[in-house]
């Protein structure tokens, strides 16, 4: 699924950054500096809507109190009701003026209870259309007609509030092909589940999650645990686990562990990370085993990978990353630039974007690659255009055209989704 990939990185960056809330009696205690609230000030701050001290929204690295954040709250809750500001702006509002409700009541302003009194449990998803189109099979060349998808998926992601630090997430799917209009393939499968706890600087996950690179090569699941520390621009992520292939086959399983570290300072984020796979048939089941080792199969894959982006202003971002398996001897490497302007905001109908990207994908380094248009094993350039004609509802078109690198076979596809949102 296309992920814008600003947001994509950003995410894989800061890993771990929960919503969770957290009460505060004395309304001067500082707000602590990995708190959800500094990011959703920053991001109000810079469309206008809520003022800082000054010319900044903080001062420096100085943590602010809970009775200066809401002040800056007060600020921007007149401005939403007044109707100056967008939707995706007013639900962060929202967000802020009930974690800070209890301070806005001491300045005199009510505050809706909001998420305070909202049910324990929440549920958000998407119904999902999916068609795409391949000229040409990229190992044979030949019409692929197999490779046709014409698919919907039905997907519930529940939140259940269990304290004020532990969160349990999960991630329901159910799929269904049109073109077979088969009567038990819409089944409902439990692609995640997992324990989230916050406390302060330090963040774990407990279950099946998706894994760090998400957005680039590793769109799989991660059975395990994962630790993460964040301080500053700096955060550093660790796991160990297991993962299944990409086909979910229980026999496919690898020993599974992930390092990565991340960078983020306003415009910029970086990150270097690295995955490691170990089973006695891992070039088999995950990777292309004829072309794995020349001198056989190996047992093991160690993959590395760094990735960047740079958002220059509200319309113009690029991204990319490089990554690369020091155990396998041939399409051992993987690397995508991508140019983005705009970008559709499902909370706000007639917002659109459009990209250009080139990817080269060695199968033996992006088995699990997230990027719909162009598969494992090309080299291609890709352009794309999303738009959202109503509000949470979002369309999509990508064209990719290239090469295979085995056999420099000429391929190109066609690819189309609609998401409706709720």
């Amino acid at each position: 699924m296309k992920k814008t990939l600003v947001s994509a990185l950003t995410a894989a960056l800061v890993v771990g950054a929960a919503s969770t809330t957290f009460a505060a009696a004395n309304p001067f205690s500082d707000v602590p500096s990995d708190h959800w609230a500094y990011d959703a000030v920053s991001q109000l701050a810079a469309d206008g809507v809520i003022e800082g001290y000054g010319d900044t929204t903080f001062q420096g690295d100085k943590n602010i109190t809970r009775y200066e954040m809401a002040q800056m709250v007060a600020k921007a809750m007149a401005k939403a009701s007044a109707g100056n500001v967008s939707g995706a702006d007013k639900a962060l509002v929202d967000k802020l003026a009930a974690e800070f409700s209890d301070e806005l009541n001491n300045l005199g302003v009510r505050v809706a209870n909001l998420e305070r009194n909202a049910d324990m449990v929440k549920w958000n998803g998407t119904a999902e259309y999916t068609i795409a189109r391949p000229h040409k099979d990229h190992q044979s060349g030949a019409a692929d007609k197999a490779g046709n998808v014409n698919n919907v998926l039905f997907r519930l992601e529940p939140s259940a509030e269990i304290n004020n630090h532990w969160h349990v997430n999960a991630r329901l799917d159910a799929n269904s092909d049109l073109a077979n209009d088969k009567g038990d393939d819409g089944k409902v499968t439990l692609k995640r589940v997992y324990a989230l706890g916050n406390y302060g600087a330090f963040t774990g996950k407990f279950g099946k999650f998706a894994p760090i690179d998400d957005d680039s090569i590793f769109d799989t699941q991660f059975s395990g645990a994962e630790v993460a520390y964040n301080k500053g621009a700096w955060s550093v992520v660790a796991a160990a686990g297991r993962n299944n292939n990409a086909d979910d086959n229980a026999t496919d399983v690898a020993n599974y562990q992930y390092y990565g570290i991340g960078y983020v300072n306003g415009k910029l984020t970086a990150g270097a990370d690295f995955h490691e796979l170990t089973s006695s048939t891992v070039a088999a089941d995950y990777f292309d085993s004829s072309s794995y080792k020349k001198s056989g199969t190996t047992d093991q894959a160690d993959i590395w990978l760094l990735k960047g982006s740079y958002t220059f202003d509200h319309n113009n971002a690029v991204s990319g990353f490089y990554a690369e398996n020091h155990d396998a001897d041939a399409f051992e490497k993987a690397g995508s630039l991508e140019y983005d302007y705009k970008g559709a905001q499902r909370e706000n109908a007639g917002t659109w974007g459009a990209w250009v990207a080139y990817r080269h994908l060695g199968d033996n380094v992006a088995a699990f690659s997230t990027f719909d248009a162009v598969d494992a094993g090309w080299k291609a350039w890709e352009i794309g255009a999303n738009y959202a004609p109503f509000k949470n509802v979002v369309a999509q078109a990508r064209y990719a055209k290239g090469k295979t690198l085995a056999g420099d076979t000429d391929v190109d596809k066609i690819f189309g989704r609609v998401n409706f949102f709720f």
